[in-house]
Order: C-alpha cells, then structure tokens, then sequence
C-alpha cells in the first residue's frame, strides 16, 4: 500500500468520504443488535456501508445479512486473527480496505459503520479509522461497570448502555450507573437503551444522524 493510498484514509476532512463511526464494547453487550437498528433506522435517510470484526467468522455479518436490515453487498466481514482492539486501533489495514472498498462500489456514502469484535474496557478505535466513536456496555455486568472507566467508556463519543430491560433481573441500578458515567466521562453523552424494546434505537439513531450531517457540512 503507497503512501498516497493510506494517507488519503488517513485525512478526516469531511468533504471526499463518509462519516466512519466505529461500535465497541464487550461481548454480548450489544453492538451487532446496535447496528443492525441504525441500519433500519437511518438506512431510508442515508447511504450506508457496515464493516464487521470477528476473529475466524464472519457471524456478524451474517446476522446483519439475515436480518435483511441492509443490502448484504453493504456489509462486508473482516476476520482480524487477532484480539479485537488489534484490528481497530493498532493495524487498521484491513479495516481501512473494507472500507474503502464499500465506498467505490457504493460511494459517495454518507455513513460507514465499524463494528469491532467484541474487546473489554481499554478498546478504542484509532482515529485514522473512526471518525466517531460509539461503545456499548450491557447491564448484565452490573451497576458497577461504569465507574471502572477504561479508555472505552471515558473516551468514546457516545456511552450507549443497553439491555436497561434487564436491570431488575441483575439488581442494576440504572440511577447508579447514569451518575458514576457522568462523573467519569466530564461531559460527553451517555444514552441508556433497550434494543429489544425499542428495535429503532430512536434517540442513539437520531445522534449519528446529527453527526454524519455535521461531518457532511463541515
């Protein structure tokens, strides 16, 4: 790969390319039901790509392919063989030609979704990969989670805490885990959802909306 080629990926100018929004978070947390609602939620109003990460399988993809959330040739698999934050912060090569391939098939996109495999508190994506960061924790892992920090909750743009259906189940208090975010994140949003509840994730779908249209405009 030239240096022309990765230099272009690596240019955030929000002009030439879509918005990369890259989805993280732990196992079973959430993030392929995540993605396939904002796939059925803004696919209408956007052009959109998905990338998935898994280690040896393509089974998010096919999720997403099954669910008939997206035309399947917009979804394409990466198998990292590797732990999942290898893949998306540490050597993006892979990634970064997914990518590129969605958008001369498909482009002028609006909107390229990431999803990592599933990693633990200290994943983040490099920002010559994503543009935008969303990470989901589940309440299954207790109230706790939150005020663990790690780069993954403190750092990403958007804090999505799914499953809330669950918490009575768990003995989670979502008051806790809604205080100690916000008092590890200074600041940046926090959104706590029910994917199965409300398969549209109206409120997380209506925030990448307003980012991939601010990266459109600026």
């Amino acid at each position: 790969m030239g240096a022309n080629h990765r230099d272009r990926h690596h240019t955030p100018d929000g002009h030439g390319r879509a918005l990369r929004l890259g989805v993280g978070g732990p196992v079973g947390s959430g993030k392929t039901a995540l993605v396939a609602a904002l796939c059925r939620t803004l696919g209408p109003a956007l052009q959109l790509g998905v990338v998935t990460n898994d280690i040896y399988t393509t089974e998010d993809a096919d999720f997403l392919r099954r669910a008939g959330v997206l035309d399947p040739e917009r979804i394409l698999a990466v198998e990292t063989g590797c732990c999942p934050h290898t893949a998306i912060r540490d050597d993006i090569a892979a990634n970064l030609d997914a990518v590129e391939t969605l958008e001369e098939r498909f482009g002028p996109l609006d909107l390229v979704v990431v999803e990592s495999g599933g990693d633990n508190l200290t994943a983040t994506f490099s920002r010559g990969l994503a543009d935008r960061q969303i990470f989901v924790l589940d309440v299954s892992g207790g109230d706790k989670v939150p005020r663990k920090g790690g780069p993954g909750v403190t750092m990403a743009d958007l804090l999505v805490v799914n499953k809330t259906d669950l918490a009575p189940l768990v003995n989670a208090d979502l008051d806790v885990m809604a205080r100690d975010a916000a008092a590890v994140r200074a600041g940046k949003p926090v959104m706590f959802t029910s994917i199965r509840q409300d398969p549209t994730a109206a409120e997380v779908s209506a925030w990448v909306k307003d980012q991939a249209k601010t990266w459109r405009h600026s």
